[in-house]
Parts: structure tokens; C-alpha cells; sequence
């Protein structure tokens, strides 16, 4: 009888762990998710009438270019600083706040932002009220052949001028050089998310998800031409031939969409 109590005992006493472990176990998962839950309403407040993004839209419908102006500075500041970062780019003083980021800045607040404002507008009044299927393939195509090519080609314009570029040569010379690389990156993202736009965002939150694609493609790219011109210069600097870098211009990726 002894030994039967024993094993019986240390059976309840095996089990009594394991419930505790396990119990445990689902309170870190229940404290992981609530404050997973926490942040994203930290960082969101639930989306609701008071939210961020709720704010953010209230701003675009009663001051569209302003909110559009601040944005896309903020965004094109933030993008050549973290890219810089990726890319370890840093400055003479050996940090990542370069003399490009206040111009970046400058150029999505006032060259970018109103470009895209006015053009993107255009494209909305060509196709608005129209949701069939051929109107949202030929937005599409409207989009890509006509909208991009102009924003891509101011784009470049003003990334030679910010790397120092003087002369109608010079800036001819990189607009020619990135123009067909960023048209490319540009035909296979934007039909993409405007696509995905089309079919599951309402039209009053393009601006905000254009602007996360922009950020997120422009900065990848941005930060892989950073790391080919700094290897080309590293093979010059140590003798190895400078011909890889030749021809090539900091231009630091596509034009990200402003709608």
C-alpha cells in the first residue's frame, strides 16, 4: 500500500507541475499578445473616429496639398537618413546626417509633393465614377505611361541637381542613365499596389498606402545604389579599377507615387 500512495503521489505531484508549467506557459503567451495589443493601439488607437489615421485624413480632406507637402518631405528626409544607415554612409564627421537629408527634405515638400498632388488629381477626374474593369486596367496603364514618366523624370532631375550636378550636360547625362532602371521598378510595383488599392482600399486612404509603398521601395533601393557607388569607390580608392562606378549616379531610386 506504501508504494501504491508513492507512485499515486508523485503521479499527482508530476501532473500538479505540468498544469503550472502550462498555465505559465499560456500566461506569456496572453502577456505577449496583450501587449502586441497594447502597441498596435498605441500606435494606431484602434483606428476609430479618434485615431491617427483618422486624424491624418480629416487633415488631407481640409488642407490636401499642406498634409501632402509635410509628408512627403518628412518621408524623403526619413528615407535618405535611414538609407544612409543601411548602407553605412556616412558623413566626413562619421554619422549618417548628410547634407542630402534638409535637401531631400526640400524636394518631397516642394517639388514632389505638388507634382504628384496635381497630377494624381488629373488621373481621379479622368476616372472618377468609373469602377469597371477596363477603367481600372486603363488607370493602370494612364498611370504608368503618362503619370510615372513625368514624376520619374523630375525625380532624377532633381537627384542630379541635389549630388551636384551644374550643367545641362550633367543633369541629361543621369536622367538618361536612371531613366530606364527606375521605369522598371516602377512598371512592376505600381500596378501592384494600385491594384491592391483598387480592389480593397477605399479612395480616401491611397495617400497614407502610397506613401508606406513609396517609403519602403525607395528606401531599398536607395540603399543598395548607396552600397554599389561606395564599393566602386572602395575599388578605386585601393587601385582595383574604378570603371565600376562609371557612369552611374547616386540618384537613390523611383519616384514613390503621391497620390
Amino acid at each position: 500500500m506504501s508504494v501504491k500512495f508513492e507512485k499515486e503521489t508523485v503521479r499527482t505531484a508530476s501532473g500538479s507541475v505540468a498544469a503550472q508549467a502550462v498555465q505559465a506557459a499560456g500566461d506569456k503567451h496572453h502577456h505577449h499578445e496583450g501587449l502586441a495589443h497594447e502597441v498596435g493601439e498605441a500606435l494606431t488607437r484602434g483606428g476609430g473616429a479618434n485615431g491617427y489615421l483618422a486624424a491624418y485624413l480629416r487633415q488631407l480632406q481640409s488642407n490636401p496639398l499642406r498634409t501632402k507637402m509635410l509628408t512627403s518631405g518628412t518621408l524623403s528626409a526619413l528615407q535618405e537618413l535611414l538609407a544612409s544607415w543601411i548602407a553605412h554612409d556616412r558623413n566626413k564627421n562619421g554619422g549618417y546626417l548628410t547634407a542630402r537629408v534638409p535637401k531631400m527634405a526640400i524636394y518631397g515638400a516642394f517639388v514632389s509633393a505638388p507634382l504628384g498632388h496635381i497630377l494624381i488629381q488629373i488621373l481621379q477626374k479622368m476616372f472618377q465614377g468609373r469602377t469597371s474593369l477596363k477603367a481600372k486596367i486603363l488607370q493602370i496603364l494612364v498611370s504608368n505611361l503618362v503619370i510615372s514618366p513625368i514624376q520619374n523624370a523630375v525625380y532624377l532631375t532633381s537627384m542630379a541637381l541635389i549630388a551636384g550636378a551644374r550643367t545641362f550636360h550633367q543633369v541629361r547625362a543621369t536622367v538618361k542613365a536612371g531613366f530606364l532602371p527606375v521605369m522598371k521598378v516602377s512598371w512592376v510595383t505600381s500596378p501592384v499596389a494600385l491594384a491592391f488599392a483598387q480592389k480593397f482600399l477605399p479612395q480616401e486612404t491611397w495617400v497614407p498606402f502610397f506613401n508606406v509603398v513609396g517609403f519602403v521601395i525607395g528606401t531599398y533601393v536607395n540603399a543598395h545604389t548607396k552600397k554599389k557607388r561606395l564599393a566602386a569607390l572602395r575599388k578605386k580608392h585601393y587601385g582595383d579599377g574604378g570603371a565600376g562606378g562609371a557612369g552611374r549616379s547616386d540618384y537613390g531610386g523611383p519616384a514613390p507615387p503621391r497620390y
